[in-house]
């Protein structure tokens, strides 16, 4: 695993973040170019708590997942306060030709969910952290199932990561881009253009679970609060209140990814 991993790393040429936004490279500025007129064009940006995100250094942002469109949203957020991230993201999406291939030129992290590869990708996310580069992650793994949208209980990755590389963990809360792209949807809905909201959040207290990563009780009750404390901020822009306990897929009859809504 070891020599896969390094082999992996020299492969994609990983290096210390830099340029402006910090962590730009070729395939961001080829990914930027075409996304960000388009989004532009199609949502009102109402982005809030901007000074909140670090300039520098390493950081884990997390968030909720309501669309396909997340990531995109999320990225053009950050890229234009100062951060090209690197997220964490399903395989399948870097093996669509070209938008693969953009994908792995600006360095994004792909993981077959429920295999072993998700061991590799947090080392290589791991590996960037220490390296001063910004990880996105979206904890529940999958688009949310709860019938309201609201933020799942999470996977521990996230937390493992910032206590892993001693990085902060950040939430940014996000909330409109399913007026787009509807949850599990393949139709575009860009007119009128949509609000899309974004508010990054305090960095989250892990100093009562630093030393523990190896602990699964811990880590899970460490996620618990963090995905609290995102589901309030979602709470916030949605003028809503969040439900007290958060809808457990495990707890469900429901696939833990996929689309459930595909007929078969």
């Amino acid at each position: 695993m070891a020599v896969f991993f390094l082999a992996f790393l020299q492969a994609r040429n990983m290096k210390p973040p830099s340029g402006k936004p910090l962590g730009l490279n070729f395939g961001y500025r080829i990914g930027a170019g075409v996304l960000m007129p388009i989004l532009n064009l199609i949502t009102k940006r109402n982005w809030l708590g901007t000074e909140k995100i670090p300039k520098s250094g390493a950081v884990v942002f997390y968030s909720n997942h309501v669309s396909y469109m997340d990531a995109l949203v999320l990225a053009h957020y950050l890229f234009k306060n100062g951060r090209a991230p690197r997220f964490i993201g399903k395989e399948a999406v870097f093996k669509i030709p070209v938008v693969g291939w953009v994908l792995y030129k600006a360095e994004q992290i792909p993981v077959k969910r429920q295999s072993d590869s998700a061991a590799v990708a947090l080392s290589e996310a791991i590996a960037a952290l220490k390296m001063g580069h910004a990880i996105g992650i979206y904890p529940e793994g999958t688009l949310t199932r709860d019938p309201n949208l609201w933020p799942m209980t999470g996977k521990t990755g996230a937390i493992r990561l910032a206590l892993a590389a001693g990085a902060p963990l950040i939430p940014i809360a996000q909330w409109g881009d399913h007026e787009i792209l509807a949850p599990y949807s393949k139709l575009l809905r860009p007119f009128p253009r949509k609000e899309v909201t974004l508010q990054c959040g305090e960095a989250i207290d892990l100093s009562k679970w630093q030393g523990k990563e190896d602990d699964p009780v811990a880590m899970e009750e460490a996620t618990g609060f963090a995905m609290k404390e995102l589901a309030r901020m979602v709470g916030e822009l949605r003028n809503d209140e969040p439900p007290k306990e958060l809808f457990d897929i495990r707890k469900s009859d429901l696939p833990r990814t996929g689309n459930f809504k595909k007929k078969k």
